[in-house]
């Protein structure tokens, strides 16, 4: 056991309790002392399986649990920039991870990495898609330009799906674009480079005979002079698959993508046939024609335990990477300047489909 860091988790709802505790509870270089959560049966709960002391509120914690180094922002979407903030500024903590969105807006954003400047706190926001088995072999394929240069890439992370919980209310920061969004635009935002994208979105919100006006729909395209132009379709209302997960084009080949499956093809232009140009028009009213060396090649995801896709393996990826960065000195594998770009992605999108908001009280 190396250095034991010391971890408060605000909020024990399906990402605080369902990732995170589940999670650090069996990572010895972690200790979950102290939780908070709204709920006296989460707090309970905390206390028996935990040993840790629990209290009803962010504010709580920060100001009465016992020492901690890191501080799990877990709370719902709405409170994420509040409760970071909080964290930073009580000087009391030496990490911070907060789960997607880190926050709604730039402005946002940089207030809470401002503010961890001044107290020296490191941030380190919760993007696990980041660490997908599939995500980590498709970025190895196109760094090894075999497909030549990318100029498109779809990516659907799509299904039909009615919800009647607090994901469908703008009130609480909530939409598939705030929710979903944030794990394709943190791959999109590393596909698609430095600069940051010109962006076109769409919105849509049906939610039938239920309560909700946050969007279920979202369609985002990422354009700009020295990158692929990305599609990202986030929809709840998909009820027939299209396509795959990904689909990547390239000038000597492309590549689709599952969250277990990878296949690519591509040829080598120094082996492919050579050609004149036909002048002035076609030859022989033909069209042009030709049988090209293509090599195909696939990748499956091994894994041994319940969730096909490595869903336990990326949150435990993470951490991992988040123990070396504030153990080790290593560089972090998710950079705040990357997670800027994301939310400016969103505010974007946003600003350009203001949804009506209704009274849901």
């Amino acid at each position: 056991m190396g250095n034991v860091i010391r971890v408060a988790i605000a909020g024990q709802g399906r990402s605080g309790y369902g990732i995170h505790v589940n999670y650090l509870r069996n990572d010895p270089d972690f200790k979950i002392v102290a939780v908070a959560d709204a709920l006296p049966e989460r707090r309970q709960q905390a206390i028996d399986e935990l040993g840790c002391e629990a209290y009803s509120d962010y504010q709580e914690l920060l100001e009465k649990a016992p020492e901690f180094d890191l501080f799990v922002n877990a709370t719902p979407s709405r409170f994420h920039v509040e409760a970071s903030l909080a964290a930073i500024n009580s000087g009391r903590i030496k990490y911070l991870v907060t789960e997607k969105p880190s926050a709604p807006t730039v402005a946002e954003f940089d207030a809470i990495v401002d503010a961890a400047k001044a107290k020296n706190v490191f941030i380190y926001p919760f993007q696990n898609s980041r660490f997908y088995p599939y995500f980590i072999k498709m970025r190895e394929i196109l760094a090894s330009g075999v497909l030549g240069k990318i100029v498109y890439i779809r990516s659907n992370w799509s299904a039909f799906g009615r919800r009647w919980d607090w994901q469908t209310r703008q009130d609480q920061l909530a939409g598939n674009l705030f929710n979903t969004g944030p794990h394709p635009l943190d791959q999109a935002v590393v596909l698609f480079g430095e600069d940051y994208p010109t962006v076109n979105a769409t919105f849509a919100a049906e939610h039938w005979d239920m309560p909700g006006d946050a969007d279920n729909m979202a369609l985002v395209r990422l354009t700009g002079p020295n990158s692929p132009t990305i599609d990202i379709d986030i929809s709840s209302i998909q009820a027939y698959k299209i396509g795959n997960l990904y689909n990547i084009s390239g000038t000597l080949g492309g590549l689709i993508a599952d969250g277990t499956k990878i296949e690519w093809k591509y040829f080598d232009p120094a082996k492919a046939p050579k050609h004149e140009f036909w002048k002035p028009w076609s030859k022989d009213r033909q069209y042009c024609r030709e049988q090209l060396p293509w090599q195909e090649c696939s990748w499956t995801y091994e894994n041994n335990n319940s969730n096909a896709t490595g869903f336990s393996e990326i949150v435990q990826s993470l951490y991992r990477d988040f123990y070396s960065v504030v153990t080790n000195g290593t560089e972090p594998e998710v950079k705040l300047d990357q997670v800027r770009r994301q939310v400016y992605i969103l505010e974007e999108a946003h600003k350009q489909n203001p949804l009506p908001k209704k009274d849901l009280q």
